[in-house]
């Protein structure tokens, strides 16, 4: 069996791992429908950016050893939390709106000076039918391609970038479906995205950005970024590029 590390290398992602047994599943859905039933469904979809802070089942989720497994084979063993957030695609009878992400590289717009990992663990089961992620393999190795303001409504990123689709192959589109409590991996030069939710059920993923300790944050004067709620979860930080922000009940419990 090949390494995660050497098909990651190779596609520049890794579909389909396994995470969450079916009562940490439950779980998990329980506590976001929670947090969707305060915030409504327009807040929902888009604006739960990094509440690992506040919420300990959340941090609890990101450190989970069957995510941090496979991120370690890649970085290696030395593994810091940059950043996480939930994302709702609704069915467009429930939003008014056919949402989608448009392709794009997650690297083009975060600033950092290194290899970003990228968990995207599905809260709800995810299929083509309702917009799973989709994936151009190998794009990671060609580097940074031309981005654009997207020209379409709907788009959730919030920089609303989009590459052109010349520069995107269709042909070689792979889609990613997942079941609630699996995830899967990607590469931060990955071209990726995601089609509209056409079916009647809601598409729910917690993206979870990954980096190792040596990498840093790009100094950009036109586009300064801040990472605020960095965590150290495994190993030992010997460079300081990000502060450790882990909590004191994390402390305890690690």
């Amino acid at each position: 069996m090949l390494s995660y590390r050497t098909v990651y290398d190779s596609d520049g992602f890794i579909p389909s791992v396994d995470v969450l047994d079916d009562i940490q599943c439950r779980r998990l859905k329980e506590n976001f429908d929670s947090l969707e039933k305060d915030a409504g469904k327009q807040a929902s979809q888009y604006s739960f950016h990094n509440i690992h802070l506040a919420h300990q089942w959340v941090l609890q989720i990101a450190s989970h050893p069957n995510i941090l497994k496979p991120v370690k084979d890649i970085l290696g063993s030395n593994v810091m939390l940059l950043d996480s957030r939930f994302i709702c695609k609704y069915p467009e009878s429930d939003s008014g709106v056919q949402a989608f992400v448009a392709w794009h590289q997650d690297m083009k717009y975060w600033g950092i000076e290194g290899t970003v990992v990228t968990a995207w663990l599905a809260v709800d089961d995810s299929d083509v039918k309702n917009g799973c992620l989709q994936v151009i393999p190998g794009t990671h190795k060609n580097g940074l391609v031309q981005h654009e303001t997207c020209k379409v409504g709907g788009n959730l990123l919030s920089s609303n970038q989009s590459i052109p689709l010349e520069f995107v192959d269709l042909t070689s589109v792979r889609a990613c479906p997942l079941k609630a409590g699996q995830m899967s991996l990607h590469d931060g030069l990955l071209i990726h995205g995601s089609e509209p939710n056409t079916s009647s059920k809601r598409r729910c993923g917690f993206v979870i950005r990954y980096v190792a300790t040596d990498a840093k944050p790009i100094q950009d004067p036109d586009r300064p970024r801040t990472f605020p709620c960095t965590v150290l979860l495994s190993g030992k930080d010997e460079y300081g590029n990000f502060e450790d922000n882990k909590p004191e009940w994390f402390r305890e419990l690690n």
